[in-house]
């Protein structure tokens, strides 16, 4: 069974966390009141996830993720913010945090947040030797509405351009929330036309038992069921560059939030973008808003 360590300095925040995971996960819950006591605690036993507050004593948020990415690598962990708290939220999500959680979303999101980590965390790493013989490559995959394929994407590319670049686990991560993220915003905001209003609203749904969603019956409707989603990737020992393009009518590029802004890590700040600026190096729109090309810089060079 799957075991998460909650830190966070407020007793009644840990266990108002620790019961919607016991409720919505099925997990192992433990608990820690900040980083300092939190690594003590992993010295004992290492959790599979970390889900941490980022204002505490001792050792906040930020200092508790550098420390587990330098002597836990494999041990993804998922931030719950605060409003007024994106900058050190984006500080650390650049650090090496996996995703966030907006205390204001525990309820709605964080079970959710919780299996991409863990799912993106346990790809398949039988290729990697292979891989680093790779020098450079390019491909691209046209796909249809089916979210079931967004999943195996993502993994393949995160092996591929993991693979060649020998990136340690935090950055597989970041490559795959950031690409997911993209492909996600192609699908539903762009190919099937759903808003982030409309989505909140088919998710309050969804947890309310009901089985018909929204995302479902666009895919049937015309145009959205007629719409595909571009996925090109190349790769080179410099740099990987990935463009996503939906067949949507687009967005308003000149709205994207910076993701230091107050509310830029809500979801209707425009959440997914902020986490493609923030684990992207560089994250460009053309003009119609249809197309994204994000570019992750190598870390550690060929050998």
């Amino acid at each position: 069974m799957t075991t998460v360590l909650v830190v966070d300095d407020s007793a009644v925040d840990r266990r108002l966390v620790g019961g919607i995971l016991e409720k919505q996960f099925p997990c192992t819950v433990r608990y820690a009141a900040n980083g300092v006591e939190a690594l003590a605690r992993m010295k004992d036993t290492r959790p599979d996830l970390v889900v941490t507050d980022l204002t505490m004593p001792a050792m906040d948020g930020f200092q508790l993720v550098g420390s587990i990415r330098a002597h836990y690598p494999d041990v993804p962990v998922i931030l719950m913010t605060a409003y007024g708290s994106e900058s050190l939220a984006v500080k650390a999500l650049a650090q090496g945090a996996a995703s966030y959680v907006p205390k204001s979303q525990l309820a709605e999101r964080l079970q959710d947040t919780m299996e991409k980590v863990l799912a993106l965390a346990s790809g398949d790493r039988s290729h990697e030797q292979m891989l680093r013989c790779l020098s450079e490559t390019h491909f691209r995959f046209t796909l249809h509405n089916d979210i079931d394929l967004i999943d195996p994407l993502v993994d393949l590319i995160q092996q591929i351009v993991v693979g060649m670049h020998r990136a340690d686990f935090s950055e597989r991560l970041q490559i795959g929330v950031a690409l997911k993220e993209a492909v996600m915003n192609a699908l539903i905001h762009g190919s099937l036309e759903i808003t982030a209003e409309e989505m909140q609203a088919v998710e309050e749904l969804l947890l309310e038992g009901e089985e018909q969603s929204l995302v479902d019956a666009r895919r049937k409707e015309p145009p959205y069921c007629d719409r595909r989603i571009e996925v090109e990737v190349g790769v080179n020992a410099e740099e990987a560059r990935f463009v996503i393009r939906d067949e949507g009518p687009g967005f308003d590029v000149s709205a994207v939030p910076n993701p230091d802004a107050p509310g830029a890590l809500e979801p209707e700040g425009g959440r997914g973008l902020s986490l493609m600026r923030t684990f992207m190096d560089e994250v460009t729109f053309n003009e119609r808003g249809n197309e994204v090309t994000m570019v992750r810089r190598c870390r550690c060079g060929p050998t």
